[in-house]
């Protein structure tokens, strides 16, 4: 992907700094609700910055007063009038758009600010780590439309349970930041996003890239809880494999010879994509 393709984004804004790679969503006016256009954008930021070496982190925010309302009213009243064919296309977008981040190969960090809904809240389970502030409230509201939270619930399952996804999936209540942090949802609660944000991002800044993409990888393969012998096979297989690379080497070494490894010394070149978007 091209710089000029992402300056062209409408409603995700895009910047990448030290390391950092940041996904804004950008439609503060329609409370970030999302549509076609929005959906293609994110994977499209998301693609790139999976392929970018100066990205180490990427961190998942929105512009305005809320995270997201979900899917946008217009597109819906849209997919009202489209035949079967048609949904699927676009239900298959929006697994697109889960997939790639849930399968990001680097940390991802979602920051959640005001309502979450529908599928804001997929968003925010395929993300790593999830950070909302006091006033954050979430809701699967899709039953009280006639319709069922498909394309996400692998993920906000996972997240949940299968226990309390029965509960709010069926009631379509809304819950709060401290639910959703009893539920799993999110990890943390402050009203300061990015303060909190930072020592969880200089923390995964000091970590072998390597190993930290190497450990999702490790993670989605055990997600059945199966443990039999393909499992131990599977297993043994990648720490040794991760032990003989270049930066298993490096960070082995480096603990013995009592220095940073070199990707702790590595300089990242500081640079900003940034894609305005529809303000």
């Amino acid at each position: 992907m091209t710089t000029q393709l992402i300056e062209d984004f409408k409603y995700v804004s895009c910047q990448l700094s030290n390391g950092v790679g940041q996904m804004i969503l950008n439609r503060a006016d329609k409370h970030n609700a999302f549509d076609e256009v929005m959906i293609t954008e994110m994977i499209q930021t998301l693609e790139h910055f999976a392929t970018n070496d100066q990205c180490q982190v990427l961190v998942l925010k929105a512009n305005g007063k809320n995270f997201s309302a979900g899917a946008d009213l217009n597109w819906m009243r849209k997919q009202a009038k489209m035949d079967f064919e048609q949904n699927l296309g676009d239900a298959n977008e929006l697994a697109k758009l889960m997939s790639t981040l849930d399968k990001f190969p680097k940390p991802t960090i979602a920051l959640v600010q005001g309502a979450a809904f529908g599928g804001a809240l997929g968003l925010i389970c395929c993300c790593d780590i999830a950070i909302a502030n006091e006033r954050a409230s979430f809701c699967l509201s899709e039953v009280k439309l006639g319709l069922i939270p498909a394309v996400i619930s692998p993920y906000v399952v996972r997240a949940m349970g299968q226990r309390a996804s029965r509960r709010y999936m069926l009631t379509a209540e809304r819950f709060t930041a401290e639910k959703a942090r009893e539920l799993q949802v999110i990890h943390e609660i402050n009203d300061d996003l990015e303060a909190a944000a930072e020592p969880i991002i200089q923390a995964l800044l000091a970590n072998s890239p390597q190993g930290m993409t190497w450990v999702k990888t490790l993670l989605s393969r055990l997600e059945d809880g199966v443990i039999d012998d393909a499992t131990l096979d599977y297993t043994s297989e990648r720490i040794a494999k991760i032990r003989v690379s270049n930066e298993g080497q490096e960070g082995l070494n480096a603990f013995f010879d009592k220095r940073k490894p070199n990707w702790s010394s590595a300089q990242i070149d500081s640079k900003n994509i940034s894609a305005q978007g529809a303000k």
